[in-house]
């Protein structure tokens, strides 16, 4: 077919999220598939329940909260495919459904944006007198960083917060806050990553499970749109993320539960990537208990073994008392 007769095809129907982050994303992978394919591609914008909810994620469950609009527009054909942040996505995976692409995963990691421009040590050295108050809606966050204010003799108070990121940000602007944690990835995304005041080492706080990292979902029975999509699937992305949300299957942990998960790549002497470690936290909000493992593996060749890694530290994890950070206590 010439690329001529694929443009005067109808337009590919790309279900989105309304948020500016999120249709940025969406943009971005709509490009991609109109260069693959000469096709057309419309943003469907769709309001997901995370969306309208003004509660905090933790309780209203956090899972699929940001998800389940978007697939019964998908199970509906009201749109062709979509793009989710994959650490919004549950672990189980609907059989109708396939995801079709993970690409290149952006930056994984948290940031801080600070008051006066500070980074996380100097910003609780500025306050000798009172708790530094560091926003974030993530129990994950909560725990690590209260976990490392502990361990340093840091005073801070993690605030609960909701909303897009011009609204976090506003928080700190207007005085209400110290700080706010945010995913590096949407900063980047948006174009707004030179307000970070701090890039947050992964060893003091491990991002969410797929962390910065998309997901394409189209219809499993639409083999045409599936072949095409895989062509944006980056095989080291998804091998990592697969045994990430292993991890988080097997913990039994829900999106929006105090658990953070990070596989990457180890190269050899030479320079060859021939390893993949996989680091996994789970603890209490208030950072009084941590448990936190890693275990390293040959690169995943197959979609089993990337599960089996995740499985395997979940196990050890388990064993270490994780099974009791989940439950009220941790939320």
């Amino acid at each position: 077919m010439t690329e001529r007769a694929q443009s005067t095809q109808r337009a590919l129907r790309l279900g989105t999220r309304r948020s500016k982050l999120a249709m940025a994303q969406s943009g971005h992978v709509a490009d991609a598939v109109r260069q693959l394919t000469g096709r057309p591609v419309e943003l469907v914008e769709i309001t997901t329940y995370g969306d309208t909810s003004r509660e905090h994620l933790a309780q209203i469950g956090g899972t699929g909260v940001f998800v389940t609009a978007l697939r019964d527009a998908l199970l509906a054909g009201e749109v062709d495919f979509a793009v989710h942040s994959l650490k919004d996505l549950p672990t189980a995976q609907p059989d109708e459904l396939v995801l079709a692409a993970i690409p290149f995963r952006e930056d994984p990691r948290d940031v801080l944006v600070a008051r006066d421009g500070l980074t996380f040590e100097q910003l609780a050295a500025s306050s000798p007198k009172r708790a530094v108050r560091v926003g974030t809606g993530s129990p994950r966050r909560m725990a690590q960083l209260n976990a490392f204010a502990r361990n340093h003799g840091m005073r801070i108070e993690t605030v609960p917060i909701r909303g897009n990121i011009d609204t976090r940000i506003g928080y700190v602007r207007a005085g209400e806050l110290d700080a706010v944690v945010l995913a590096a990835a949407g900063l980047n995304r948006i174009g707004r990553i030179d307000e970070v005041t701090d890039f947050l080492a992964v060893d003091t706080v491990l991002p969410a499970p797929g962390q910065g990292a998309l997901a394409i979902e189209c219809p499993a029975g639409d083999a045409d749109l599936v072949a095409v999509l895989a062509r944006l699937d980056h095989e080291h992305t998804r091998a990592a993320v697969t045994a990430e949300r292993s991890l988080l299957a097997a913990l039994e942990a829900g999106c929006s539960a105090p658990v953070g998960a990070l596989a990457d790549l180890l190269a050899g002497d030479k320079q060859d990537v021939h390893e993949m470690r996989l680091r996994g936290v789970v603890g209490t909000t208030d950072g009084s208990t941590l448990v936190q493992l890693s275990t390293t593996g040959p690169v995943p060749t197959s979609h089993a073994d990337a599960v089996a890694l995740g499985r395997e530290l979940a196990s050890e994890m388990l064993a270490k008392g994780a099974a009791g950070l989940m439950g009220e206590r941790a939320l």
